[in-house]
């Protein structure tokens, strides 16, 4: 069964939910507020090691502006 990612359109609140397919347009109840949550594309990122055992994005950098040491204060 996939996975949805939903935003209340009350509280703002960012959730996933586990769903058949045949629900997956439909609005899910907010864990928050209970109000309806609308189905949203769901990002992320993809890392692996480099030669020197540092972490890299995959694909290519997305953190070309980035000033941070390290990767866990991304929001990504």
């Amino acid at each position: 069964m996939p996975v949805y990612e939903y935003v209340c359109t009350e509280c703002d609140t960012r959730f996933e939910k586990m769903r058949p397919m045949s629900l997956a347009t439909e609005p899910a109840p907010c864990p928050g507020c209970h109000k309806d949550a609308r189905r949203v594309l769901s990002r992320f990122a993809c890392f692996t090691t480099d030669e020197s055992g540092m972490s890299a994005p995959v694909g290519g950098s997305s953190c070309a502006s980035c000033t941070a040491s390290d990767c866990s204060s991304c929001s990504i």
